[in-house]
């Protein structure tokens, strides 16, 4: 058995993990980073990285489908579905070297097993057979477990036709039909895969819309786009069960008026949401407080034991990637000694990559109402920007939310081509307290997308000059 002494052990290598690991070794300290699988976690390996590269794919499929708007003229194609999902598997595994690569670089150490802690300063590390292989002994300790996809009783995942997204990017073949369970990110994300390889797609959504913590009105926009892209959507609908019967699935749904009905497809996919992976960490034998069903942390990402911290999906929502990465830096920071600022939550962006894509920060504008601020609105149409037209993409739109009385900026929410690449520019006014004048006395470059976040700041004020 091997032993080891270190200032910090990171239990996981996820997004926040590795982040935390390279981060503490570049301030000095002593960094051990266990991992029972490949570096990078469920992220790069099972999640953002593997499915984007999937989303790029499908986009090149409507694109060929839609080639003669731009007098290009594809009469017969052919893919290679098995091709498609290597190249994203591809992907993950050159990013998961790179990981290695840091690791190396900063002398962070990797120890492959399942990590346990034993004692607020031992952790024990298991092989795959539960044979213990490393006994660490540690000042401090980050677990960084991350998430699964949630199960439901009734919902009875056996992996080969009731799957899960892990199992949805491998898999072999390209569905006739799939019925999507649940209506966020990752939901919609599969649907708009999937639809663009041919399948005949059912997405299931117990609220009464998709995307639910989205504005309201970015909603309704991705709803009609779906529709006309042949995208079922079964909103206030409940899954009571769903079952592999021999080659399909049965999914039996309850409808808003109570009705039930059963639904069959090749493929039923759970992405109706994720649960901490909380077991066989030894929390219970440390008394380390969790609170529904995740670790109950202060600012400093510290537990109640004051030595051990968490960081990521396992400390609670939102359950993002960069959310994860901050609370990394600022574990590894604050443990090395330096003063550091807590996240501030109420600013963290999200993404959804379908298309057309989806991204926000802040408040929408229903509850920057509840909230009980005076609000201005402005909105901006991309079939109002000359560089939607020219890139073939006048779809969505800018909306921006400001507090009437001081203007400043409360929350942004897009929908249209490359706004997972703009928002960035919200979360930094923000940030800053920008107002609408700020940001639209601010001169944007032309033509760029990004002028639509100008525009709806302009227009909320009753200043827009191109709508």
């Amino acid at each position: 058995m091997n032993t080891h002494n270190c200032d910090l052990v990171v239990i996981g290598s996820g997004p926040g993990g590795y982040v935390a690991s390279i981060r503490a070794a570049q301030l000095g300290l002593d960094t051990i980073c266990i991992e029972k699988e490949n570096l990078g976690g469920v992220c790069l390996n099972w999640g953002c990285i593997p499915t984007k590269a999937l989303l790029k794919n499908a986009e090149y499929m409507n694109f060929i489908k839609h080639s003669a708007n731009f007098g290009i003229d594809i009469k017969d194609f052919s893919y290679d579905f098995s091709k498609v999902i290597k190249r994203s598997r591809d992907v993950a595994s050159k990013m998961s070297n790179g990981i290695g690569f840091l690791f190396k670089k900063y002398k962070v150490k990797q120890v492959k097993g399942i990590g346990t802690i034993s004692d607020k300063n031992f952790i024990k590390v298991f092989d795959e057979n539960g044979t213990q292989t490393d006994e660490i002994s540690a000042k401090n300790i980050i677990i960084a477990t991350g998430a699964r996809p949630r199960m439901f009783d009734g919902i009875e995942v056996d992996r080969k036709r009731v799957i899960t997204s892990k199992e949805a990017m491998v898999i072999s073949e390209a569905p006739k039909s799939m019925l999507i369970m649940g209506a966020g990110a990752i939901g919609v994300e599969f649907a708009y895969f999937f639809n663009a390889y041919g399948a005949k797609v059912t997405i299931i959504e117990m609220l009464d819309r998709i995307l639910p913590i989205e504005d309201a009105d970015v909603s309704l926009e991705l709803s009609r786009h779906y529709k006309k892209a042949g995208i079922s959507l079964l909103t206030s609908t409940k899954v009571l069960s769903a079952k592999t019967a021999g080659n399909e699935v049965v999914v039996k749904i309850q409808k808003k008026d109570g009705s039930e009905e059963e639904i069959k497809a090749d493929y039923a996919l759970n992405a109706i949401g994720i649960q901490a992976n909380l077991e066989n960490i030894g929390l219970d034998k440390l008394g380390i407080t969790t609170e529904r069903n995740f670790i109950k942390v202060d600012k400093y990402m510290r537990t109640n034991v004051d030595n051990i911290f968490a960081i990521g999906d396992i400390a609670g929502p939102p359950w993002l990637a960069h959310k994860a990465s901050a609370e990394g830096v600022l574990a590894a920071e604050f443990i090395a000694g330096h003063k550091v600022q807590a996240i501030d939550y109420k600013n963290i962006p999200g993404c959804t990559y379908c298309q057309p894509q989806v991204a926000s920060v802040g408040l929408t504008e229903q509850k920057a109402k509840e909230a009980g601020y005076e609000v201005k609105v402005g909105k901006f149409p991309f079939t109002a920007s000359g560089k939607a037209h020219a890139i073939g993409e006048a779809v969505g739109f800018a909306k921006m939310v400001f507090d009437a009385k001081h203007g400043e900026l409360l929350g942004a929410h897009l929908i249209g081509p490359e706004v997972t690449e703009m928002i960035g520019e919200a979360t930094l006014a923000r940030s800053l307290e920008a107002t609408a004048q700020t940001i639209f006395k601010t001169i944007h470059p032309h033509p760029t997308l990004n002028e639509a976040i100008m525009e709806a700041s302009a227009a909320a004020w009753g200043e827009a000059t191109n709508i």
